[in-house]
């Protein structure tokens, strides 16, 4: 069974589609993942492969946000019909699309203007499309019943009334009719005032107009899997947050439940405790806003190897420019911990000029590694529980981190 658009199933009609035989594979395709989908796939418990090469001579399309403004969609038509394009406006109202056809018709009269709804005649509705698909028409006042399954190169410029109404996953799957040639596309999102958009539509738009990029479909899906929530693991709910316990708790208690189902050995993680009066944080003047400071930190403390923090780091070269010696710090503490915990560090801290290492009692160190160590150390010992305790060379600050990492790294 391939389900295409899956975005657009409910979970009842998933399920029927699987019933149709007793045993059956399902694929189901989807530009931008439901966030339950997502979050199964993520926690391992469906296998998932991405595709994120555009096709060829394809460029990212120009989003861009303005109030509802007669000059402005005047301006978006006109110049779209001046290279001979053609345009979507999309207004999701059934009771008043034929007022707003009739405010484009006045704005532009020399443009031909049909209009389409999923309440209309069938026939009425396709001998509409068709003109429209032949150029026939110039614009295509519509609700979202255009959303999937459009594809007509020379339509360049879609305009959204009221998109601060729409999903993050409807607005991406709206702007997605334009740009499908080699020709620059434009998307206009009109909305009201930022003062009467609620926070919800505030950060729905931010993430649409941030991921605006060839690819960006996974990563929007990812904020929307953020914004919604997974939903219900086996119920009927396909979006919906944890409150009890969070997210990321909720996945590492499933991905440890599924593995012990598997028969797979489950060891006790390591939590690493590290005090060494090191100033590790993101300064506010570096990134000013505190929501994307607390992704920072999110994003730099689960990232799983030395590729991923480089990315982060790069990006935040890029967005912040140069990065501050606390931001440095920061990054140094992650790559240590890691190291760490691969180790089964308990615990490292630094009193005076002194450095404690606790290690589990399974650390996985090489024990003739540490008495080497420790022979080629001044003032090192190796206490009989477990505690190795020397003087580094490096006085603080990321020298020191560094060092500690090598001293870890020659342990294994």
């Amino acid at each position: 069974v391939i389900v295409d658009e899956e975005q657009r199933f409910g979970v009842a009609h998933k399920e029927r589609l699987k019933q149709l035989r007793k045993r059956v594979d399902a694929l189901t395709l989807s530009a931008t993942p439901i966030p339950r989908t997502l979050s199964m796939s993520l926690m391992g418990l469906k296998p998932m492969s991405v595709i994120e090469t555009p096709p060829s001579d394809r460029l990212a399309i120009q989003t861009v946000f303005a109030p509802f403004s007669h000059s402005v969609i005047k301006a978006a038509i006109e110049r779209e019909l001046e290279r001979d394009g053609q345009v979507f406006f999309i207004h999701n109202r059934v009771e008043s699309i034929c007022t707003i056809a009739d405010l484009i018709r006045r704005l532009v009269p020399q443009a031909r203007l049909g209009v389409t709804h999923a309440e209309m005649n069938p026939r009425e509705l396709e001998t509409v499309m068709m003109k429209f698909v032949r150029h026939e028409l110039d614009i295509l006042v519509s609700t979202t019943v255009i959303e999937n399954g459009i594809d007509i190169p020379l339509t360049n410029t879609i305009i959204i009334n009221h998109a601060e109404r729409f999903g993050l996953g409807e607005l991406y799957q709206l702007r997605g009719r334009v740009g499908r040639s080699n020709r620059r596309a434009y998307a206009y999102l009109l909305i009201p005032p930022e003062s009467s958009l609620t926070p919800m539509a505030r950060r729905r738009l931010a993430a649409i107009k941030e991921f605006s990029d060839l690819g960006a479909g996974f990563r929007l899906a990812a904020m929307d899997l953020e914004l919604r929530g997974a939903g219900n693991l086996l119920g009927g709910e396909q979006s919906g947050h944890i409150r009890a316990i969070g997210f990321e708790l909720y996945c590492q208690m499933l991905e440890r439940a599924v593995r012990e189902l598997k028969g797979e050995m489950i060891e006790e993680e390591v939590s690493t405790q590290i005090d060494l009066n090191v100033n590790i944080r993101i300064p506010e003047e570096y990134v000013p806003d505190m929501g994307q400071r607390l992704r920072v930190y999110k994003r730099i403390s689960s990232a799983p190897d030395e590729r991923r923090l480089q990315e982060i780091c790069d990006e935040l070269l890029d967005r912040y420019g140069p990065i501050p010696e606390p931001v440095e710090n920061l990054l140094g503490y992650a790559r240590l911990r890691r190291e760490a915990v691969v180790l089964r560090v308990l615990s490292m801290s630094r009193q005076r000029e002194s450095v404690h290492i606790k290690f589990d009692p399974q650390a996985r160190v090489d024990l003739e590694k540490v008495i080497a160590f420790v022979s080629e150390q001044t003032q090192a010992s190796f206490s009989p529980i477990g505690v190795l305790s020397f003087k580094p060379a490096a006085s603080g600050g990321r020298a020191l981190l560094a060092e500690l990492k090598t001293c870890l790294m020659k342990l294994q």
